[in-house]
């Protein structure tokens, strides 16, 4: 799901369960390269994970208020805060060992 500056509090910054924000751009490599993964997230963590994407580029106040750098970063979200983050192309298992700590149990 695409989020912008006018949805964003709506989506994430209210969503009873913890959001994965993807900053990504148009332009972006490595986001290219993570986006299949970011992908089986939001598929394997259905019902416990909220997966949504932010361009930057045409969602700049959000980059600047978020203090996004560079990008692929992947914001995690948890009752309205950004908790943690992760910045660059990484492999599936360091995102999934930092969404641990924040997903709800079973």
């Amino acid at each position: 799901m695409e989020v912008n500056e006018t949805n964003f509090r709506e989506e994430v910054l209210d969503s009873p369960i913890p959001v994965l924000v993807d900053f990504w751009a148009e332009w972006c490599v490595p986001c290219k390269m993570i986006e299949p993964i970011i992908l089986e997230l939001e598929r394997e963590y259905a019902g416990k994970l909220k997966v949504v994407r932010v361009n930057v580029d045409e969602n700049q106040n959000l980059a600047v208020e978020y203090g996004i750098m560079s990008i692929p970063t992947l914001g995690i979200f948890v009752n309205g805060l950004m908790v943690d983050q992760i910045v660059g192309a990484v492999p599936k298992r360091v995102i999934i060992e930092k969404l641990k700590r924040y997903l709800l149990p079973n």
